[in-house]
């Protein structure tokens, strides 16, 4: 059954151009893109995105980060696709992540590891209508 699943490429990755190169990797490991927009968000935006990690220490971090600078959300969609973007993304701390994944490749640390993608079908049917509208959504 076809899945989707919400993929930011992040501040980091987009400064640095690598943009392309995910988008690349992403389609010739068989994600559709359904959507597709580059934004920038306000701190209130992350922190209205990232309510989950409310209580946790990293939190003021990553919502000041993710509204530092330009990203790229997509609405991606195959096959179980929240799993198979979370194993083509790498472990969170790009030192950890396996040779050859996103974060490997172009992710700088815990925090600036260049995409973030939902974690549970309960997470992509939060983050998905965050920032598209159905309309949006081919």
């Amino acid at each position: 059954m076809l899945e989707k699943t919400l993929s930011i490429i992040k501040p980091d990755a987009v400064k640095a151009g690598y943009s392309g190169k995910i988008i690349t990797m992403l389609e010739e490991n068989g994600f559709e893109i359904k959507a597709m927009k580059k934004i920038r968000l306000t701190k209130k935006q992350a922190e209205g995105f990232y309510i989950v990690h409310k209580n946790r220490p990293f939190y003021d971090s990553l919502t000041t980060f993710m509204s530092s600078g330009n990203i790229i959300v997509m609405v991606l969609e195959k096959e179980n696709a929240i799993a198979d973007y979370r194993n083509l993304m790498g472990a969170t701390d790009p030192a950890k992540a396996q040779r050859g994944t996103i974060r490997a490749l172009y992710g700088k640390n815990i925090e600036e590891n260049a995409v973030h993608g939902s974690d549970s079908k309960e997470s992509a049917d939060f983050e998905i209508p965050y920032f598209f509208s159905s309309i949006e959504i081919l």
